[in-house]
């Protein structure tokens, strides 16, 4: 299992490097899924992965001209303060067991595999529906006040399930600050850079013991897959690439929400 899990971590790189998002929420369910992780640690694991890969992307656009440097920090430190402060303080403040009702009870990794699995149901409907660039004729000014608002959300979805969310950030920066999609995928990759990073040092300021020696072998292949994607990135056509990966992602989300469904009702049996 390890095998086809260091194999599926390069998927989340080539998602990354060839459509820009989709790929980091993959790795909660690879690590739960394929590593026997707990959901709770699979979210901190999955933020230092998403933000070392993603920081590794940016990189490659920024020579290319594909950052925007101003957006990234209007639209990244709102999202930085959300996701740090729900990693450091609310995660650890919601309780192991949330509440029951006779012999039903719901637990907090229950909750957060719940969360996940609509997430990605929601992020394949995007990808499925096609590139927001369609929609994109002219070159309009910024919405910072809303831009703003969508970063302080995207921020408390990346710190609640451990998520890049560049399947919301991408939209935003299209519809709300005006990028062009090849700009839009470039600061996304920025963002989520810091974004998923300030969440990881949330977690790491709270707990010990995690174990660098495979993040940084998961993380290398994720690399490897995000290198590779954005130098294929410029000859497979983006618009065919992204709905089928969204229609990949729609059937993970609808094994997790129906593993945990049964898992679930076999626990309260």
């Amino acid at each position: 299992m390890e095998l086809i899990g260091y194999s599926a971590s390069v998927l989340i790189g080539l998602s990354l490097g060839l459509i820009g998002g989709g790929g980091s929420i993959l790795t909660v369910p690879i690590l739960v899924y394929l590593f026997g992780m707990d959901a709770l640690v699979a979210g901190s694991y999955s933020l230092f992965i998403v933000g070392i890969t993603s920081l590794t992307g940016t990189f490659s656009h920024y020579r290319k001209g594909n950052v925007d440097l101003t957006i990234t920090l209007i639209f990244g430190l709102p999202s930085l303060i959300a996701v740090f402060i729900m990693r450091k303080w609310v995660m650890p403040a919601i309780p192991q067991h949330l509440f029951h009702v006779g012999s039903f009870e719901l637990s907090k990794p229950v909750l957060l595999m719940l969360t996940f699995g609509a997430l990605m149901l929601t992020a394949s409907y995007s990808m499925i529906k096609g590139r927001p660039e369609q929609f994109h004729t002219q070159k309009k000014e910024p919405g910072y006040a809303k831009l703003i608002l969508q970063s302080l959300l995207v921020g408390l979805i990346t710190g609640f399930v451990g998520v890049g969310g560049g399947f919301l950030i991408i939209p935003s920066l299209v519809f709300l600050a005006g990028l062009s999609m090849k700009k839009a995928v470039g600061t996304s990759l920025s963002i989520m850079t810091i974004s998923s990073l300030s969440g990881f040092l949330g977690d790491l300021t709270r707990q010990s013991g995690l174990n660098y020696h495979f993040l940084s072998k998961f993380s290398a292949f994720a690399i490897a897959g995000i290198l590779v994607g954005t130098y294929l990135s410029r000859y497979l056509a983006n618009e065919k690439l992204k709905p089928a990966f969204g229609w990949f992602v729609l059937g993970m989300g609808t094994f997790i929400l129906i593993t945990t469904i049964l898992k679930l009702n076999q626990i309260n049996i």
